[in-house]
């Protein structure tokens, strides 16, 4: 008997390197709010953002994130070495 292998598709990403088609700030529940006044501009957020929404400009000292495409995870939070990144309930 021939083993047949299946490969099982979970959630709305179909292949790697797709997720930039799929808009997920509808169905987020949480999202990241920077407090400004703490931020050190690092990058550790961009670096570890596994969407690549972050973008920090130390010259302009600037920390802007493209909603749309933020799945609400909280890694960006959780890997600020400063803190000051909270996870808020998407209708606050």
């Amino acid at each position: 008997m021939q083993k047949v292998k299946m490969k099982l598709r979970v959630g709305a990403v179909a292949d790697a390197g797709t997720t930039v088609a799929t808009m997920t700030g509808s169905w987020r529940s949480q999202r990241p709010v920077v407090d400004i006044e703490k931020c050190t501009y690092c990058g550790i957020c961009e670096t570890y953002c596994p969407e690549d929404i972050i973008v920090i400009d130390r010259k302009t000292k600037t920390n802007e994130k493209d909603f749309a495409y933020c799945k609400g995870c909280g890694i960006c939070a959780n890997e600020c070495p400063k803190e000051c990144i909270k996870m808020v309930s998407e209708g606050a």
